[in-house]
């Protein structure tokens, strides 16, 4: 797309000379003209008597606004009226509009009234609204949805960072839930989709190239099937729009998290040998753990530290240290990062409260400058600690943990990380990592993507958070992430609090969680609903191959559950396989009469393990079918852990022959179903009791992810 951004250029350079807030519309229409965005003809008019010719020249009917940079929400001060269809009626509303402004606000700057051409809507015309905004988190993000009056209302908005490729934009016209409107309904012509996705990557290109543009608004967009024009074009004007954000590199964050995650030498700051002392604890827990590197104990009294030489700073160190785990209170940490710097020191862990949790910004900020001035890596304050199994590394307040395994758990609230911790250790959960980030006053969520990205001994990486410092850092590096690994998050704050005060729809609209959610799909991130769903996704993905289709099979024992697991399939975006003919006699040679093939495939309560084993051998080998849902009823002529040892067994058969699906179990009966859900995990099949919600719900995370790693789907469709 070829753009004239001198003109832009010279747009913006005046009104940021003006200290102005906003364009003008004749500006705005400029800046249309500019980027190839199509609008209705008009003219700016200062005299009734000229909008009256320009309403002629136009052609009638026309629609007459308020042109003032004081007044952004035109209706509201009673300056728009619609549907003037004669020289004598533009003059009368020019009056009524100059009237309206002038008792709305009395100090105005009103610069005229835009006379524009009034589109026809109704019919084959559909109202959207496409818009941009500065979002504090993300930065620029782009935002389509219907427009119109009702759009603060309806909501039905979706939210994607610029820049947009066109695919991006086009799933964003695809993404709405009314989006069968712009297909055409009740017989109206479908919308020109493409002419839509152009305009919105045409407002992406825009505020790209002009960051200074905080917000953009376009509403209502009149979409048909010829084409789409915008009516309404409103711009904000803000110069710390465009303030760029300081970032390491790439290869600056992997090299200092190396160091964090893999030292050679660790010191604690604070280390006691009291008990009760979270310097104690810490000790006890790298020296217990069966770290390898050097401990260094330091503490102002020298001695011994669970028979440690023990230094008074640590700068009395004779070797290197690569992290200093801080177990001082608030006010000492300053001074004992200082010496931190001198020491060449990698990572600080400041374990320590006391800082902007509790209002003292100012501590945290003074610190973090200290933390830079000699280039330290800081995470934290307020955090438990961390754990990196590979290196038996429990640099942490709390219990050992040694479970080793592939996933990586990271927490912002300790809490959160104690139920990571227990869930871990319950359910036998291996893992690579669980970190605590805290105050994320330096180190955050994109710092540790970047590291597990290339940890060969993390497979998936599992996050809750609050908030994000710098989500685009975060999306962009999430989105290469997860080409490679699944990345899951857990977004607490899903709540919508109200929307900001904007001064612009877009920005209205963009004040609440679907900004979060649509973004961090389109960087292809997993996300979980609930700290439950966190913590089954990173235990349950695994462990499931990555699935070659869309076809899923539910093979039940009873018709109830498989009710539910079709709900289940639905509400998690999976879609069962419609039988073929010869598919569904195959399954009838091997249950009952009186049960059901289809899908689900009924095979009754009642029958022997022989038929559970036939029915999942089938499903396993018929290339047709992509992944199996296995719903068990508790019989005495089929026990759970009879159920649990065939399903294990055939699975396996299975992937000897190279022939490996997705298979989870939802088993209902008695407390056997417990050990036997167990054991099926321990086997490589994803297995919960007294849920039919939950196996489906892993299930169809794992394909969310697939379809946007690629083997399903293209990048964003998740």
């Amino acid at each position: 797309m070829t753009y004239d951004k001198a003109a832009v250029q010279t747009i913006l350079d005046q009104a940021l000379a003006d200290g102005r807030t906003s364009l003008s519309a004749p500006e705005a229409k400029q800046v249309a003209d500019a980027y190839g965005i199509p609008t209705p003809g008009e003219g700016l008019a200062t005299t009734a008597e000229g909008a009256a010719g320009l309403a002629a020249e136009i052609g009638f009917p026309v629609v007459l606004k308020i042109v003032s940079p004081d007044i952004l929400h035109k209706t509201d001060a009673g300056g728009v009226v619609v549907g003037v269809d004669s020289a004598e009626a533009a003059v009368k509303a020019f009056d009524q509009i100059v009237t309206n402004a002038k008792a709305y606000q009395a100090d105005a700057d009103i610069t005229g009234v835009q006379v524009q051409k009034m589109l026809v809507t109704g019919g084959d015309v559909q109202e959207v609204i496409v818009g941009a905004v500065t979002d504090q988190t993300f930065g620029k993000v782009v935002a389509f949805g219907l427009g119109g009056v009702l759009v603060e209302v309806l909501k039905d908005v979706t939210f994607r960072l610029a820049p947009l490729s066109a695919d991006e934009a086009r799933s964003m016209i695809d993404g709405i839930s009314a989006h069968e409107m712009l297909d055409g309904v009740r017989g109206a012509k479908p919308v020109d989709k493409d002419a839509v996705a152009d305009l919105v990557q045409r407002v992406s290109d825009l505020v790209t190239d002009f960051p200074q543009f905080a917000e953009v608004d376009l509403n209502p967009v009149l979409a048909g099937p010829d084409g789409a024009t915008a009516v309404d074009f409103r711009i904000i004007v803000d110069a710390e729009a465009g303030k760029p954000v300081e970032r390491y590199s790439q290869e600056e964050i992997l090299t200092a998290m190396t160091r964090i995650m893999k030292p050679r030498a660790v010191a604690v700051i604070g280390a006691s040998n009291e008990t009760g002392k979270i310097g104690n604890s810490v000790m006890k827990n790298l020296v217990n753990g069966g770290y390898q590197g050097d401990i260094y104990p330091i503490n102002p009294k020298g001695g011994e530290v669970l028979g440690l030489k023990a230094f008074p700073s640590i700068t009395d160190v004779p070797g290197d240290v690569d992290v200093a785990v801080f177990a001082v209170p608030a006010k000492f940490v300053g001074g004992a990062l200082e010496q931190c710097g001198e020491k060449g020191v990698a990572g600080a862990i400041l374990i320590p409260s006391g800082f902007a949790e509790t209002g003292e910004q100012e501590l945290q900020d003074e610190v973090v400058a200290i933390a830079r001035k000699h280039n330290v890596r800081i995470l934290g304050p307020n955090i438990y600690g961390y754990y990196y199994l590979p290196e038996s590394l429990c640099a942490t307040f709390c219990t050992p943990y040694d479970v080793r395994g592939s996933v990586a758990l990271s927490s912002q609230s300790g809490g959160i990380g104690m139920a990571i911790l227990g869930f871990s250790r319950s359910s036998r959960m291996g893992v690579s990592a669980i970190v605590g980030v805290g105050n994320k006053a330096d180190i955050d969520e994109d710092d540790l993507l970047t590291f597990f990205e290339n940890d060969d001994n993390t497979n998936l990486i599992a996050m809750h958070l609050e908030d994000l410092k710098d989500g685009r850092a975060f999306a962009e590096t999430a989105s290469r992430v997860s080409k490679k690994k699944p990345v899951v998050v857990l977004k607490a704050g899903r709540t919508d609090m109200g929307a900001r005060a904007a001064s612009s729809h877009t920005g209205a609209l963009a004040g609440n969680d679907k900004v979060y959610d649509d973004i961090l799909r389109q960087s292809g991130v997993v996300r979980a609903p609930g700290l439950n769903e966190m913590l089954q996704y990173a235990r349950g993905i695994p462990l499931l191959p990555t699935p070659k289709g869309e076809n899923v099979v539910i093979i039940t024992g009873a018709g109830g559950s498989g009710v539910l697991l079709s709900d289940a399939c639905v509400d998690n975006g999976l879609q069962l396989m419609s039988m073929p003919a010869d598919l569904d006699e195959a399954f009838k040679k091997f249950i009952p009469p009186f049960g059901a093939s289809g899908n689900p495939v009924d095979i009754t309560g009642g029958e022997p393990p022989s038929t559970y084993r036939n029915t999942i051998a089938l499903g396993l080998s018929d290339d047709r079918i992509h992944a199996l849902i296995l719903g068990y009823w508790h019989t005495i002529v089929t026990p759970p852990m009879v159920f649990a040892k065939l399903v294990a067994e055939v699975v396996e058969e299975y992937r000897a022959k190279g022939i490996d699906k997705p298979v989870v179990a939802s088993l209902s009966g008695d407390v056997e179903v417990e050990e036997a859900s167990q054991y099926l995990f321990d086997h490589g099949v994803v297995a919960y009791p007294y849920t039919t919600e939950t196996p489906v719900q892993v299930l169809g995370a794992k394909y969310r992810w697939a379809r946007n790693a690629g083997p399903l789907g293209s990048p964003g469709q998740v």
